[in-house]
């Protein structure tokens, strides 16, 4: 796939910690209940680790009970991208950043209203900006 960002593998490595390389470039996925975000109350934007595309806004957060930050709409369509994912002996939408094509996690149909969606994202492949 073609992304408006191209990511520079090489400099992501040196600037990124070992594990949120592998989640966002490798498709991995961090322990729940032990990552930055997932019980992050405050307010801001949730930005691409990789590119720093805003993603999701913390007003569509929810505690989905999972161990992940979890969201029931990203920042605006076309951020997020998504993708049959057929590992693990299961189809699951896999959802990438739309703008660099960085692995973010996977969404659900079993979020709350208004959407029904739940975006089940790693805090890993996030940069959380608080608001001022």
């Amino acid at each position: 796939m073609s992304y408006k960002i191209q990511l520079d593998k090489k400099k992501l490595e040196a600037e990124l910690t070992p594990l949120q390389y592998s989640v966002c470039l490798n498709h991995g996925t961090e322990p729940p209940f032990q990552n930055i975000y997932w019980d992050n109350k405050k307010e801001g934007v949730y930005n691409c680790i990789c590119c720093n595309s805003p993603l999701f806004d913390s007003q569509t957060k929810f505690d989905s009970g999972t161990g992940w930050p979890s969201y029931f709409k990203p920042i605006s369509k076309g951020a997020v991208e998504f993708i049959t994912d057929s590992s693990f002996g299961m189809t699951r939408t896999e959802a990438r950043c739309a703008s660099c094509g960085s692995h973010l996690g996977h969404l659900f149909p079993d979020g709350p209203a208004p959407t029904g969606e739940r975006y089940c994202i790693n805090s890993a492949s996030l940069d959380f900006i608080e608001k001022k």
